[in-house]
């Protein structure tokens, strides 16, 4: 299938590791320019080191905390003034806080409503007049399952992600006037970085289990009926299809990527 995303430019906050630097590779190949941002700006010059010398100038990137308004402004003046335009705005930056919650004290909760809430907020009001003149504008937001099936070992991400999740149907139905849809993915074990430094803080620890052993035990533990983790590029594909034309009449949806560990209806 081809997705229409040839010409197109799709920015992506958190486009430089795991899952965002799996979806910026996916929208390259389909022949689109990328946009990407990370606050880790070793981390961001060596991903858009590796992008270009894969796909040439239609990748560029610079560091940008999505907390911080001002930095998320400037990612966006920069991005227009290197691409013109922005097509697809994709959410990626964020990560899980494994904490219930008599752990989770006062500046934990902050912090993570703060970056789940804001980190929303600042690029889409930030890229929306530019979303407003695409042709085929599309935001597409990458949650997780806990947003509508809480979990009490990560409580405060899991009422955080539910309020964003609210937060982009409303959106969807508000922006829908201007043609831009909205649409969430919502992830369940997916083989990232995240698990990567949760294994090696395990290890540090002391435990002698394997990165595959590791997660095997994690997929058994959550129960996932097609009895593997996903991998960054199951995400990617389903961005870019929820970011492109193809998906041009859908809108407001939450399309899950969790090999079946969702237990709703």
């Amino acid at each position: 299938m081809n997705l229409g995303l040839e010409g197109m430019v799709a920015v992506i906050t958190g486009g430089t590791s795991g899952i965002g630097f799996a979806a910026a590779t996916q929208f390259l190949e389909e022949g689109a320019s990328v946009a990407v941002c990370s606050r880790d700006a070793a981390r961001l010059t060596q991903s858009v080191e590796e992008l270009r010398s894969r796909y040439g100038d239609r990748v560029f990137g610079a560091a940008a905390d999505v907390r911080d308004e001002r930095a998320v402004i400037a990612f966006r003046d920069a991005v227009r003034g290197r691409f013109g335009r922005t097509d697809v705005l994709v959410h990626s930056a964020g990560a899980s806080r494994m904490l219930r919650f008599e752990a989770t004290d006062d500046a934990a909760w902050r912090d993570e409503l703060d970056l789940k809430y804001f980190g929303f907020i600042y690029p889409t009001r930030a890229f929306l007049d530019l979303l407003r003149a695409s042709e085929k504008p599309s935001v597409v937001y990458v949650s997780a399952l806990l947003a509508v099936e809480p979990s009490t070992r990560l409580i405060a991400t899991s009422a955080a992600r539910g309020g964003v999740v609210n937060l982009a149907k409303a959106l969807s139905v508000e922006l829908a006037p201007a043609g831009i849809r909205v649409n969430t993915i919502l992830l369940g074990v997916i083989d990232s970085p995240q698990w990567q430094r949760r294994w090696e803080a395990e290890r540090a620890h002391g435990s002698s289990i394997t990165r595959e052993a590791y997660m095997q035990e994690l997929v058994a533990n959550r129960d996932v009926p097609l009895g593997r983790a996903g991998s960054p590029e199951d995400v990617a594909r389903a961005i870019a299809f929820l970011g492109s034309p193809a998906s041009a009449y859908t809108t407001g949806a939450m399309l899950e990527v969790s090999g079946g560990q969702s237990h709703r209806i």
